[in-house]
């Protein structure tokens, strides 16, 4: 019993440290689709790339709805500070090698099936 939970360890480790480059780009914008479609076998790579393709997707969407004069600039900038902070923290959980799950985002996230 103690042996299959070293080999489970030790795969989880070796996921995350063959991964943390991967997961890095999974939170800068649109590269995000990088991990996503080379890095699918790796659960700490798609779990942070999935993470990643939601805040592109806010962000997107925040450059749209920024055309709106004076509201939809407002709207662009809370949005684009929430995503550059949690995209910081994301990194830093990333080069911890943790599975951190981003209020909100990680709900979303979650619901992806790829």
């Amino acid at each position: 019993m103690a042996e299959e939970v070293k080999k489970t360890t030790s795969s989880k480790d070796e996921q995350v440290a063959e991964g943390k480059v991967w997961a890095i780009l999974s939170y800068i914008g649109i590269l995000c689709l990088l991990p996503l479609l080379l890095k699918k076998d790796n659960k700490f790579v798609l779990f942070h790339s999935k993470q990643g393709l939601v805040l592109f997707i806010a962000e997107a969407a925040a450059l749209l709805v920024n055309i709106i004069p004076v509201l939809g600039q407002f709207v662009f900038a809370i949005v684009y500070l929430v995503a550059g902070i949690y995209s910081l923290v994301g990194i830093i959980k990333v080069l911890m090698g943790e599975y951190w799950k981003a209020p909100y985002v990680s709900d979303i996230a979650e619901k992806i099936n790829i």
